[in-house]
């Protein structure tokens, strides 16, 4: 196959729509649904990003993408009881496999930005994998095959409309990409640059105790920057990105954003979030946006005297702010990676706030000096890798 037509472009007005290849053939099959022009840029954008988490962690991985940047990624490490209750699905009886447990976490982390998500998987899709698919409001998934009854489950989803797509991972692209902008064509090298140990290397704080687990923790940042539209920020903790900020213009909003997507991932795991009582039969987006209204300044907006019975058997306390500092300052050991350099301290002291320890990011500000200095007054390990991984 070596094109097929799409029911339109990123909106329903532009037509006609394909995907194409100039030489040889597509090297994705559709075994379900009809992926749109939207879902075939998360899909392989995504799918580029879990191969090289593989890659460089030896571990499986999953990536969850909305519009082109991903909401959440991550290696599949064991999921603690707590995290299995935050992801709502700690009510499966199952084995949960790494594939599965990576997608849980890459799924879980920001679930209000993964709501209606396109998936990209780096192993052959299991059953597990498929079962915790299946509860998820999602567009479709990318994966180099599918277990026979994992396909099953797939295709049943949606009424059998649901986007499955199975891509060759022995596929490999051309060296130059191109674009089309205003009629004008872009053409450029791929961004071909590997992400392991010696990116690293470059310390330039007063702290250079790089643990093993930061190690593969800024990788995991740096790789999800590598494919999330810039500026871009990611936060990560235990080989999973627990809050990324995209195509911010500045700087400090992208670090802004990235930690306040972080610190709700952590003030979930509290117990007065644990302990919310919802009423029966309840949604899990309408629980998603419960506890994100919850945990936020519009917290009236779900315990108000004339709403809190349509979500809670009992109405909850408030959630004050210095109970949700008192929990915050006890999250530690997180990673944070920026694809561009820090241009002022201002985006440490913001991270500090999130616990975070450990920084990797280009260096080459003229405020370098500064940026070091806050990080050595928080005894953070920062490295430089002295280059840029903008993506546009």
């Amino acid at each position: 196959m070596k094109e097929l037509e799409l029911k339109y472009g990123c909106n329903p007005n532009q037509k006609p729509s394909r995907i194409y290849m100039e030489e040889g053939e597509l090297p994705i099959k559709v075994l379900s649904g009809k992926p749109g022009y939207i879902n075939f840029l998360d899909a392989f954008n995504g799918w580029q990003l879990v191969s090289e988490l593989k890659k460089a962690t030896g571990l499986p991985a999953a990536t969850s993408f909305k519009h082109v940047s991903p909401a959440g990624a991550a290696v599949g490490l064991p999921l603690s009881e707590v995290e299995r209750k935050i992801y709502w699905c700690d009510d499966l009886d199952m084995e949960f496999t790494p594939l599965a447990n990576a997608y849980a976490r890459a799924r879980g982390a920001d679930r209000m930005s993964s709501f209606g998500d396109f998936i990209s998987l780096s192993d052959v899709c299991d059953v597990a994998t498929a079962k915790l698919i299946k509860r998820e409001v999602s567009d479709g998934v990318i994966a180099p095959g599918y277990e026979p009854e994992a396909l099953e489950i797939l295709k049943a989803k949606k009424n059998g409309n649901y986007a499955v797509i199975e891509i060759d991972p022995n596929y490999v692209p051309k060296q130059l990409e191109r674009k089309e902008v205003f009629g004008i064509t872009f053409e450029q090298g791929r961004n071909e640059l590997v992400i392991d140990d010696e990116f690293f290397a470059n310390i330039v704080t007063d702290n250079k105790e790089l643990t093993e687990q930061a190690k593969i923790d800024l990788a995991i940042a740096m790789i999800t920057l590598k494919y999330t539209q810039s500026n871009s920020v990611c936060y990560v903790k235990d080989g999973q990105a627990i809050g990324i900020g995209a195509g911010q213009q500045s700087r400090i909003h992208c670090t802004r954003l990235a930690g306040q997507k972080a610190d709700n991932w952590w003030l979930r795991q509290s117990p007065k979030v644990l302990g919310l009582d919802f009423v029966d039969g309840i949604k899990r987006a309408d629980r998603d946006n419960a506890i994100d209204l919850y945990i936020g300044d519009e917290f009236e907006d779900v315990i108000g005297d004339d709403v809190w019975a349509k979500t809670f058997k009992t109405r909850p306390s408030e959630f004050t702010r210095a109970e949700k500092r008192a929990w915050l300052d006890q999250l530690k050991g997180v990673s944070l990676g920026s694809d561009a350099f820090f241009p002022f301290g201002d985006n440490i002291e913001r991270a500090h706030k999130t616990g975070v320890e450990f920084v990797a990011q280009p260096g080459g500000s003229v405020r370098d000096d500064n940026v070091i200095e806050t990080c050595n007054k928080y005894n953070m390990v920062m490295s430089f890798t002295g280059l840029r991984l903008f993506h546009h």
